[in-house]
């Protein structure tokens, strides 16, 4: 890794992709595609979000691949594409993602960037994705808990 923040994304993106996958697993079809409301996400729309984010701000963006962004569709979809198929995408995407992070230079990180209309450097740009993540993975899970799933990310903390 060339900077500790390259580390620190490579863990979380593991950590939240793993909670992601135990979340998403047990669900049937119809309830990744749940949605409490038209105005709301369901666990597929975030799936294909997260994906479209990652793509975005770090292949597309910090690595330099091409990369054709279509935002409102990931919020769009309606259950036309399978739970494996969107967990396959995500976990492709994050792995180039950690791909991307962990070659970045310090003079690429210090860069200015242009993303979805925010200027930020390589630095900021890493972070961002991370939190996002975090958020989303957040809310995939709790819609999962909502629809039955049994998680348990801290046994250790059992019992404290």
């Amino acid at each position: 890794m060339n900077s500790r923040l390259a580390g620190f994304a490579d863990h979380y993106w593991s950590e939240y992709l793993g909670k992601i996958a135990a979340a998403v697993e047990p669900l049937t079809e119809e309830q990744v595609w749940w949605r409490s409301g038209e105005e709301s996400n369901s666990i597929g729309n975030l799936l294909a979000h997260l994906t479209g984010n990652l793509n975005q701000w770090v292949l597309a963006e910090l690595g330099g691949e091409r990369y054709e962004r279509h935002r409102d569709a990931e919020f769009a979809a309606r259950g036309d594409t399978s739970k494996a198929e969107l967990l396959a995408r995500l976990r492709a995407t994050v792995e180039r993602c950690r791909a991307v992070a962990g070659r970045l230079t310090a003079g690429e990180l210090e860069r200015r960037y242009r993303i979805q209309k925010h200027d930020v450097d390589g630095y900021a740009a890493l972070f961002h994705v991370v939190e996002h993540m975090s958020y989303h993975t957040g809310q995939i899970v709790l819609l999962a808990k909502l629809h039955g799933a049994r998680l348990d990310f801290y046994p250790q903390h059992r019992g404290e």
